[in-house]
């Protein structure tokens, strides 16, 4: 029988298993940003992209619940954000952080809830 774990809290092995990945995702896509401009090192998109594989990585390792939550929306909003680069958008960068922000927000309070239970 396989049994399926369920998201937990955040732990100080899982807070530094997320840097490595999403420090280790944000150098390789800096590297693509060197050939291709819209994927720079300082660029909202990559910033984006590399936490959302950190969160993708983490919630598959640890099963942190926020991670479960923000890595979809980090890799959405990275996803806007490149668009952005490369086309012209009608969805302005602050709305695209505001959402993310209260996401994320909201993640953290359902995880410090499911911890307190």
């Amino acid at each position: 029988m396989i049994a399926i774990r369920q998201g937990c809290c955040s732990s100080p092995i899982a807070v530094v298993y997320w840097c490595a990945v999403s420090l280790i995702a944000w150098i390789t896509l800096s590297l693509f940003g060197l050939l291709w401009y819209p994927l720079h090192a300082s660029s909202a998109a990559t910033i984006c992209l590399a936490t959302s594989i950190g969160c993708f990585a983490n919630w598959t390792k640890h099963r942190t619940l926020h991670c479960g939550i923000t890595g979809p929306v980090f890799g959405i909003a990275g996803a806007i954000f490149l668009f952005s680069e490369v086309r012209p958008v009608a969805i302005h960068p602050g709305i695209v952080w505001v959402v993310v922000a209260i996401v994320t927000g909201f993640s953290f309070l359902l995880e410090w809830d499911a911890t307190r239970t």
